[in-house]
């Protein structure tokens, strides 16, 4: 008995090394790290009779971190998105904003992680992921009044090279549109199936750091595992991110307007 659990340790060390010194490593395996500077482009409407003038689009606009004490994602502007590229899956109509995470397929089901083999295989072995892609037309921090909250103006320039990566993280149906699973763990949205395997220590906040790389930021992932760990990179230069809300501290104080 005693060779064989040796055999099993000594295989799941492997694998385990393997993984952290594979070409795709923590990350995945998309570029994020030399996001392209693209002109940016304002929408000016031309002037009709009779009409008021639409504004030009602002060439920054904000983005959110959002995290509880151990998982972390982020919110856009949905038009922001879409104009850049983005393909959002079906089910989620117009809204204002899109709330997005990536993980573990088990961990964002209702019944969540619930038995040791499910536990076993999260921890250590590769398993599939998904992308939760939540709408909400309401202000962030009463959308997510029990998550701690930072946000920050980006260039609208860096829609195309985030959108690209969001796209690339999601398996597409034959129409072209990201294939649903199905719905999201909270909320009315959905969650759409993941390209690449979820497996420790590629977790849901690596996927955030990349993101944040599409924009610009600079984020060290193996420094960025946790969600304190990734708070505490954001709010520095050149990252920048400025907190505005904080679930964890007494509930008498206001957000940043």
């Amino acid at each position: 008995m005693m060779p064989r659990v040796a055999l099993l340790r000594n295989c799941l060390s492997g694998l385990l090394i393997a993984m952290l010194v594979s070409s795709c490593g923590i990350r995945l395996p998309i570029d994020t790290r030399h996001a392209k500077r693209l002109p940016v482009k304002i929408n000016t409407i031309p002037a009709v009779p009779g009409q008021p003038v639409k504004s030009p689009q602002e060439p920054d606009l904000l983005v959110w971190m959002i995290a509880d004490k151990y998982h972390t994602g982020m919110v856009f502007s949905y038009d922001w998105l879409v104009e850049s590229g983005y393909i959002a899956p079906e089910g989620i109509g117009h809204p204002k904003f899109i709330t997005m995470s990536w993980g573990n397929r088990n961990a964002y089901s209702k019944e969540g992680i619930d038995n040791s083999w499910k536990m076993f295989r999260v921890l250590f072995t590769p398993t599939p992921s998904v992308m939760e892609v939540i709408p909400s037309d309401w202000n962030v921090v009463e959308v997510c009044p029990h998550q701690r909250i930072w946000r920050k103006l980006v260039r609208r320039d860096c829609g195309p090279r985030l959108a690209a990566f969001l796209n690339d993280c999601s398996v597409m149906t034959a129409a072209g549109r990201p294939q649903v699973v199905c719905a999201s763990s909270w909320g009315k949205g959905v969650q759409v199936e993941g390209r690449y395997s979820y497996f420790i220590p590629r977790v849901c906040n690596v996927w955030t750091a990349q993101t944040i790389e599409c924009m610009g930021g600079r984020i060290n992932p193996w420094l960025g595992l946790t969600a304190d760990g990734m708070a505490r990179q954001i709010e520095r230069p050149p990252n920048d991110f400025e907190k505005v809300w904080d679930a964890y501290q007494k509930e008498d104080h206001a957000p940043v307007p």
